[in-house]
C-alpha cells in the first residue's frame, strides 16, 4: 500500500518537528516504520511520479514538467503498477495520476485494474470534469464518469478502502496507490480542520487543515487494514511529491527553498516504510542518500515479484538499507534532481547533483550538506575538484538522456481502446503556459502584449493509429457544461477553505465567427459558428502517422484555440 500526498513538504509533520501541523496518525506510522531522511524527488509533482512509478530518471520518461504534453509518461514506460499486476496482483489507483488523461498514458493503461481518479494534476484543473471542486465532485471510476459526495480526500480513501477490503475477503494480493491532490492549492478543507488551527493565517489554517484530513484517512486505513487480519503482510508506504507548497515560512526543518526550488527544500521529503512480516515495525533512520528512482526495485525485492525483462533501472533496491537487522556499507553514487518546467528540457536548468556529503547546484554552486544543511555557504572556490567530479557525473548523465527529449508523447487518435477522445488546452505544446485549470478556461484570457492580432500557437501532438475518417468537434466549453460556443457562464459556489474555487471565475463570452480546422499548419476548412452551437464538427480523412492538430476560434481579437475538441474516428 502506496500512500503519496501533493506539495507536503519534508517539514510538514510534527514528527519531523513541525510545531503547528498535528499528524497523529503518521508520527505514530513514523515511530514503527524504516523512515528514510536523505530521500529526494523532484521539486515538482508529475515528474516525481514517473519516477517513483518507473524507477526512471524523470527526463528519460518524457515527463518534466506538469502541463503541454510533458506530463504524459512514455507509452514504452513500464509502471510498477503493470509490474504488480503480471505478478497476479490486483492493481488499484486512487486519487492523482497527473501522467496523461487519454490512451495509452491513463492509469488504466498503465496496469492499474481499479481506478477511481480526477483529471489532469488537480481538482478543477482542465481536464478534470467541468466544475469540479473539492467537496461533492465527479471523478473517472474505471473510465466511467460518477458522482461522489464529500470531501476528495476522503472519497479517494474510501474507494480504496473498498478495494482493499474487496481483495482481502477474496484473499488475492493487492497493490493501492493512492495519491491525493491535497494539500495542493487551491486550499480547501472541512471547517472542523480549519477549527484546529484557529490563531494561525487563513491560508496556513487551511494547508495543515487538509495535511490532517489526510492523516486521519492514514490512520482511518491503518485500522482498516487491522480489522481485515491482512496488517502483517501489508507493506505500508507514506511519502510526499516534492517540497512544501505553503508551509516553509512556518517549519522547513532548517532547509533552503520550496516547492520548485533545485536547494534542499524542493526535493528533500519524508519517507515511511513498515512491514510487520519483513521486520519493520521500529523507527530506524537510514540517513544515506536515496531517490525516488531507487522504490521500484525495492517494492520488487520486498515481494519477490519479478523485473520485466529489457527493462534497466536507473536506481537500486534499498530494501537492506530499510531492514533494521541488517548492517549495510551502502557505495558511494551521484544522484539528481532538477525542475525544468519547460517545453524543452535546458542543461543545468533548476538542477541538484547530490552525493552523500555534497550539492552541486545548477552546476555552479556548491555545498558541504553535512555542515551546511541549510546551504548558505558556497564552497564551489575551495573545492574544484568536487565540482569538477559532480559535473562530469552530470555531463554524462544529460548526454545519454538528450537523445530521448525529442521523443514527443503524442495522444492516440483511432485506436480501438480509446475511439472518442477529449483534448483539452491543458496539453497544448507551446512556449507560454497554456490555460491549464478551469479558472483560466472561464477567463479565456485575450491578452496578447504588443501584437496587433492574437494568434494560436500551441497544438495537441497526436498520432493516427488506423486510416479512416476522423469527426473533429471544437468546442469552447467541455461537453458536460452544455454551454453553447458563444455562452458567457454565471460563477459557480466557492467551497470551505482559505482560497476560491477555479469555477468561481465568471465565464466570459469569446464572441466566435468563424471555427478553423488546422492541421500541420494549414487551415484545411472552416465553418460559422451559430448562436446556440455547443461544438462546431468537422470530418476529415486521415492517414496513419503523426500530426500537430491545432483548430481555432476566429474572435474579434483574432484567434483562439478550441480549448476543448473531440476526436470521433467514424470508420
Amino acid at each position: 500500500m502506496f500512500v503519496i500526498s501533493d506539495d507536503q513538504g519534508y517539514g510538514d509533520l510534527g514528527c519531523t518537528g513541525n510545531p503547528i501541523a498535528k499528524t497523529p496518525n503518521i508520527d505514530q506510522l513514523a515511530s514503527e516504520s524504516s523512515g528514510l531522511s536523505d530521500y529526494h524527488v523532484a521539486p515538482t509533482c508529475s515528474p516525481t511520479r514517473c519516477s517513483l512509478l518507473t524507477g526512471h530518471w524523470t527526463n528519460r520518461t518524457g515527463v518534466w514538467h506538469t502541463i503541454m504534453g510533458r506530463s504524459m509518461l512514455r507509452e514504452n514506460e513500464v509502471t510498477v503498477g503493470q509490474m504488480f499486476a503480471d505478478a497476479g496482483y490486483e492493481t488499484g489507483m486512487f486519487g492523482k495520476w497527473h501522467l496523461g488523461d487519454n490512451y495509452p498514458y491513463r492509469p488504466e493503461d498503465r496496469g492499474f485494474t481499479e481506478v477511481y481518479r480526477h483529471g489532469g494534476g488537480g481538482i478543477g484543473q482542465t481536464p478534470d470534469l467541468w466544475d469540479n471542486a473539492y467537496f461533492d465532485g465527479s471523478y473517472f471510476h474505471n473510465g466511467k464518469i460518477v458522482p461522489a459526495k464529500g470531501y476528495c480526500t476522503d472519497v479517494f480513501f474510501e474507494q480504496a478502502g473498498a478495494f482493499i477490503s474487496r481483495c482481502a475477503k477474496q484473499q488475492k494480493p493487492f497493490f493501492a496507490y493512492i495519491s491525493t491532490n491535497a494539500p495542493h492549492k487551491p486550499l480547501h478543507c472541512p471547517p472542523k480542520y480549519l477549527r484546529m488551527y484557529e490563531g494561525q493565517s487563513e491560508n496556513i489554517a487551511a494547508f495543515y487543515g487538509m495535511i490532517t484530513n489526510i492523516d486521519d484517512n492514514v490512520g482511518k486505513t491503518r485500522r482498516l487494514i487491522e480489522e481485515l487480519g491482512i496488517a502483517d503482510d501489508t507493506i505500508f508506504v507514506f511519502t510526499t511529491d516534492n517540497g512544501t507548497a505553503s508551509g516553509a515560512k512556518v517549519f522547513n526543518a532548517g532547509m533552503r527553498g520550496g516547492k520548485g526550488s533545485p536547494y534542499e527544500g524542493g526535493h528533500r521529503v519524508p519517507f515511511f516504510l513498515h512491514w510487520p512480516a519483513g521486520g519493520i515495525t521500529k523507527q530506524h533512520d537510514v540517513d544515506q542518500l536515496t531517490h525516488a528512482v531507487d522504490i521500484v526495485p525495492t517494492l520488487l525485492e520486498m515481494t519477490g515479484v519479478k523485473k520485466p525483462d529489457g527493462v534497466t533501472f536507473d536506481g537500486v533496491s534499498i530494501a537492506d538499507l530499510l531492514d533494521p537487522a541488517k548492517d549495510v556499507d551502502f557505495p558511494e553514487r551521484f544522484v539528481i534532481s532538477d525542475s525544468q518546467r519547460v517545453r524543452d528540457p535546458i542543461k543545468w536548468r533548476s538542477s541538484s547533483v547530490m552525493s552523500q556529503q555534497y550539492r552541486l547546484i545548477n552546476g555552479k554552486e556548491l555545498y558541504d550538506i553535512t555542515t551546511d544543511p541549510g546551504q548558505k555557504n558556497n564552497i564551489a572556490k575551495d573545492n574544484p575538484e568536487v565540482v569538477a567530479s559532480m559535473r562530469e557525473f552530470y555531463e554524462q548523465w544529460w548526454a545519454e538522456l538528450k537523445p530521448t527529449f525529442s521523443q514527443t508523447t503524442e495522444i492516440y487518435l483511432g485506436h480501438p481502446e480509446h475511439p472518442v477522445v477529449t483534448l483539452t488546452a491543458h496539453d497544448w505544446i507551446q512556449k507560454v503556459y497554456p490555460p491549464w485549470h478551469q479558472g483560466a478556461i472561464r477567463e479565456a484570457d485575450r491578452k496578447h502584449p504588443g501584437a496587433d492580432k492574437l494568434t494560436h500557437e500551441g497544438h495537441w501532438a497526436v498520432k493516427v493509429i488506423q486510416d479512416g475518417k476522423y469527426q473533429i468537434s471544437l468546442r469552447r466549453w467541455p461537453a458536460e457544461s452544455g454551454a453553447a460556443i458563444n455562452a458567457s457562464l454565471p460563477a459557480g459556489e466557492n467551497v470551505p477553505g482559505a482560497t476560491v474555487a477555479f469555477r468561481t471565475v465568471t465565464g466570459n463570452a469569446i464572441g466566435a465567427t468563424e471555427a478553423v480546422l488546422r492541421i500541420n499548419d494549414k487551415d484545411l476548412d472552416r465553418k460559422p459558428v451559430s448562436g446556440d452551437a455547443e461544438e462546431v464538427s468537422f470530418v476529415t480523412d486521415l492517414k496513419q502517422g503523426s500530426y500537430q492538430l491545432a483548430p481555432v476560434f476566429q474572435i474579434p481579437e483574432g484567434e483562439l484555440g478550441a480549448y476543448y475538441v473531440i476526436v470521433t474516428h467514424l470508420d
